[in-house]
């Protein structure tokens, strides 16, 4: 089987990180966005992964050559000279999707999290017969999304609404699809919105399925949604019983610790808190819901919650840092320092501090 991820643009949704990496490769939970989705791929049986881009394919590329032997997956981009939406690509990819097995193939959204579940997809795919299976997740906000109104029962999709003012259901599409080669028929090499434009004819055509997320799902393209989506990642390990989760006296709640990380005496760890490689945590310091990138410093009793720190940054003695605050490459925020919601660029120092939410260039 083939599969192709959507991996678009530039990711200036989630910058200062992505002026450092292209948005798949920032990591999330300690490890690369991408890598998450390749290896649930890879254990449904997938043997082919393409990326469709039009940012850095070369980057991208040779940081998974490595896992491509690893994990014994081949791994290809599809480059676009001109963003062509979440269509286009498809046709763009066409020769590397078809073969003459005829099989369907997955289609994703790069930026999307969720536990995966493309075995139970392929069952549900070919029960129904159609042409194409959607995931939808459940959602309490409905009116800022387009809603799927479908076929309680057998998942029939009848129509797409775009952003309702009044209630027609609470199902949202969830960016992952399983497409039969026949779609790409369908779709033409130009900007495009699978969404908008191929979805809505298949539907009229009742050849379009939906199938109701199990788990939790999120979008983490931008600050906000990555650190609830850690949240939701977290403890769907815990519910799993995950043996990579930390524990101990110094740990509240869910929290993953890489092995090669140093903790000091009296820090209080969690709840939501990832921390990447070769960090050094020294003592008495206090964090939750945040992530801490590879080879980070934070100094004795510094406070951070809700923000993500860029790798290779040091958070200096008493400092506190709150509020998305989000910390670019090999920042440094001097002693004592506040910052509320600051985003700061890569490379910076931090003498005073940040009030109010702002950027810092």
């Amino acid at each position: 089987m083939k599969a192709l991820i959507l991996v678009g643009g530039f990711g200036t949704r989630l910058r200062p990180l992505t002026l450092s990496v292209p948005k798949p490769l920032v990591e999330f939970a300690n490890k690369p966005m991408i890598l998450h989705q390749i290896e649930a791929l890879k254990a449904v049986g997938v043997t082919e992964v393409v990326l469709a881009i039009n940012y850095q394919p070369e980057v991208m590329l040779n940081f998974l050559k490595e896992f491509e032997t690893k994990l014994g997956i081949t791994i290809t981009c599809s480059q676009e000279t001109e963003p062509l939406g979440t269509a286009g690509p498809l046709a763009l990819a066409r020769d590397k999707l078809v073969d003459e097995s005829g099989e369907p193939f997955f289609v994703l959204n790069s930026d999307v999290i969720s536990e995966y579940p493309f075995k139970e997809m392929i069952e549900f795919h070919k029960a129904h017969g159609g042409e194409a299976s959607i995931m939808v997740t459940k959602v309490d906000e409905p009116s800022k999304y387009g809603v799927v109104v479908m076929e309680e029962s057998t998942g029939q999709v009848d129509k797409f609404v775009e952003k309702p003012k009044l209630f027609v259901g609470n199902k949202i599409n969830a960016g992952i699809y399983l497409l039969n080669p026949s779609v790409l028929d369908r779709i033409e090499l130009r900007p495009t919105s699978i969404e908008k434009e191929v979805f809505p004819k298949i539907a009229a055509e009742k050849k379009l399925y939906a199938m109701v997320l199990p788990g939790f799902w999120m979008d983490i393209g931008q600050p906000r949604d990555y650190i609830t989506g850690l949240r939701l990642y977290l403890d769907s390990l815990r519910k799993k019983a995950s043996p990579k989760l930390a524990s101990g006296p110094n740990v509240v709640g869910n929290v993953l610790v890489h092995e090669t990380a140093k903790i000091g005496e009296g820090c209080l760890i969690g709840p939501d808190v990832a921390i990447g490689p070769g960090c050094v945590v020294e003592s008495g310091v206090r964090l939750s819901r945040c992530t801490v990138m590879r080879g980070v410093r934070i100094k004795k009793h510094a406070c951070i919650s809700s923000s993500i720190i860029g790798w290779h940054s040091t958070i200096g003695q008493w400092a506190r840092v709150e509020n998305m605050t989000i910390l670019g490459e090999d920042v440094h925020v001097c002693d004592e320092i506040y910052s509320n919601g600051g985003v700061v660029l890569p490379h910076k120092e931090i003498k005073s501090s940040i009030l109010k939410p702002e950027i810092v260039m």
